[in-house]
């Protein structure tokens, strides 16, 4: 598996990788001052288009949707052997899913989507692409979030809500009513600011 981004994003999932028994192939990062990550050399020339899988290894939504645009690629997913996943779930490509995180029966996955350590996602989400959901972080049953939206760590949104396109919920909020596109959110209970 190739990986785009050499960064404390790509640390995780180069630890994803050797867990899961895959090889990392080449990582590429547009900083032609970084040369390695953990033990592993950087290239810093563009990324051509190869047979191998690549994840696109770089934590910012935006940043990470404007690197796939760009990229003509076969894109790959990782997801941690210690998680836990319903086989109902649907993932899509470009997708990684951290340690400990649980997503229970009939969710949806969408593309280039980041499920990081301990989070749980129940029963029936959907999530569209881009889409990053922080350590800790609680989603209850029914809930859809929108594109490239950012759920902070230890948030938690109640049942059967909405979450619009590139809304951010801040670290520990608590969202207890739907969310219009754009917006962030903070506090217990959640509140636009």
């Amino acid at each position: 598996m190739n990986l785009y981004g050499a960064s404390g994003h790509s640390k995780v999932i180069i630890d994803i990788l050797k867990r899961s028994n895959r090889s990392v192939g080449l990582i590429f990062d547009d900083n032609p001052n970084i040369k390695k990550i953990l033990d592993l050399n950087v290239s810093n020339y563009e990324f051509d288009k190869s047979e191998e899988d690549l994840i696109i290894s770089v934590g910012n939504n935006k940043t990470r949707k404007q690197i796939c645009k760009r990229l003509q690629a076969n894109f790959g997913k990782a997801i941690h052997p210690e998680s836990t996943i319903d086989n109902t779930v649907k993932i899509e490509e470009g997708t990684v899913i951290m340690a400990g995180s649980v997503i229970n029966s009939s969710t949806k996955i969408g593309k280039h989507c980041i499920i990081n350590t301990s989070s749980t996602i129940d029963h029936d989400c959907i999530l569209e692409d881009f889409v990053h959901i922080s350590p800790n972080s609680t989603i209850c049953g029914g809930v859809t979030i929108g594109e490239g939206s950012h759920i902070g760590a230890g948030a938690v949104i109640i049942p059967n809500l909405k979450i619009g396109k590139w809304c951010t919920i801040g670290a520990g909020a608590v969202v207890i009513k739907d969310v219009l596109d754009g917006v962030t959110v903070v506090g217990n209970p959640g509140r636009i600011v």
